[in-house]
């Protein structure tokens, strides 16, 4: 059995659903879990129906939703006792930040590779309101299973009659559009840094007196 026969005899299985709700869960706190690419491969095989599109989108957000609230508790439960020292720092620096707009940021670090892991855990550890972030996180699971179902729906529409080239192209897509997004990221940052105007010079003690 090739490569591509065994992914599609374990892509078209029951077992996937199960699979793409447990890995989603796990990313929330363990960033080296490829959810997102089992949901874009999962999607290129629902070209055919099966496995479901709908299913594998809702399962998806739901893994997202209960695993973002694992890392919240985590984090609250770490700085809580007082056990880790740079979750501490982390959330102290970035506490003003998530109080003012937690929602937007809560939201934008879903696609952010390691972004949900650091707002989730300090979200916890800030003590940011449970009931604001089980929204905000609610919004984005379901933006970003919605995105990545459709991204690997449309790589498996493309070349329905060569999965290989679907997965690449679905792939290929995602790693583009988080690229373009981590660009436009770093731009910003530096046009916000360049308008910031620099520290006037402290004023010398008893400049422009002259000595009798």
């Amino acid at each position: 059995m090739d490569l591509m026969s065994w992914l599609e005899s374990v892509m078209t299985s029951p077992v996937i659903y199960l699979a793409i709700l447990v890995l989603a869960l796990l990313d929330a706190f363990l960033p080296i879990v490829p959810s997102e690419t089992v949901v874009i491969a999962a999607a290129v095989f629902a070209v055919s129906g099966i496995p479901s599109l709908p299913l594998i989108i809702v399962l998806a957000a739901v893994g997202a939703f209960i695993g973002d609230h694992v890392g919240y508790g985590l984090g609250h439960l770490v700085r809580k006792r007082g056990r880790d020292g740079r979750l501490a720092r982390l959330a102290d620096k970035f506490a003003p930040h998530l109080h003012r707009r937690g929602g937007a940021l809560i939201i934008a670090a879903r696609f952010i590779p390691g972004g949900r892991t650091a707002v989730v855990t300090t979200s916890g550890a800030t003590g940011y309101p449970l009931a604001k972030f089980s929204l905000f996180t609610a919004i984005a699971a379901a933006l970003w299973a919605t995105y990545s179902g459709l991204i690997g729906y449309l790589g498996g529409a493309a070349f329905e009659s060569n999965p290989a080239l679907g997965l690449a192209m679905g792939i290929g897509l995602a790693l583009s559009i988080t690229g373009l997004g981590e660009l436009a990221r770093w731009w910003w940052g530096r046009r916000r840094s360049r308008r910031m105007p620099e520290p006037e010079a402290p004023a010398l003690v008893g400049a422009g007196s002259r000595s009798e």
